[in-house]
């Protein structure tokens, strides 16, 4: 796999043991690990934190990984992306477009437009991002996911398709060491995460995949 292959982390800190605060310091330093073994995107996705608290953890995150060649996403949020001087969001389906975020960050002191990453749930949805302004596509789920078992899976064939688009797509859902190889070779831009990279050693994560 090139080192051009993205590689895009996503945060869950309730996957870490102990309390709130053991959490947020625990998932801080997976950040700047994550920033330091080279991960290109990490999209902050801490969706039940309230506004101060959210804001307040990507100021940290967006300090750490300041002069490393790490984007930081915020899930949703444009309001906190843009507090943070983070690189841009992620649109979940059925959240805003993508030219309200370009709208909304025109408006800002913002000097750079935003990257945003969108979530799309078959290679119709990719195409309709790419028509939309949206910089890359997660198709998901690309495999049935560990903790959602009964999920339909994308599968290679709808990934194939949907890599056809004139959009980088990255594959998210399920995916390992084992079946990340099979997604490249579909024709994804990247592989997204939350459990390969977050749960494992990033570096070594990473030097695996690049070995492909």
């Amino acid at each position: 796999m090139p080192e051009s292959t993205l590689l895009y982390y996503i945060t869950d800190r309730t996957g870490f043991p102990g309390d709130e605060r053991a959490r947020r310091l625990r998932l801080l330093d997976k950040i700047a690990e994550a920033a330091s073994a080279g991960v290109h995107y990490i999209q902050l996705r801490e969706k039940d934190l309230c506004t101060r608290d959210l804001e307040s953890l990507a100021r940290e995150a967006a300090r750490i990984i300041f002069q490393l060649r790490t984007a930081l996403l915020i899930n949703s949020r444009s309001d906190v992306a843009l507090a943070a001087s983070a690189a841009g969001v992620h649109l979940p389906a059925q959240d805003v477009s993508p030219a309200d975020v370009l709208a909304m960050w025109k408006h800002s002191t913002a000097i750079r437009d935003p990257l945003i990453s969108i979530s799309c749930h078959s290679p119709e949805e990719v195409v309709q991002a790419a028509a939309c302004g949206a910089n890359m596509a997660l198709l998901a789920p690309v495999f049935e996911k560990q903790n959602a078992p009964g999920t339909s899976p994308q599968g290679l064939d709808a990934l194939r398709q949907a890599c056809r688009a004139k959009i980088p797509v990255l594959a998210l859902g399920g995916i390992t060491l084992q079946n990340a190889k099979s997604c490249l070779q579909a024709g994804a831009t990247g592989i997204a995460a939350i459990r390969l990279f977050q749960e494992n050693d990033i570096a070594t994560i990473v030097r695996t995949l690049r070995a492909y």
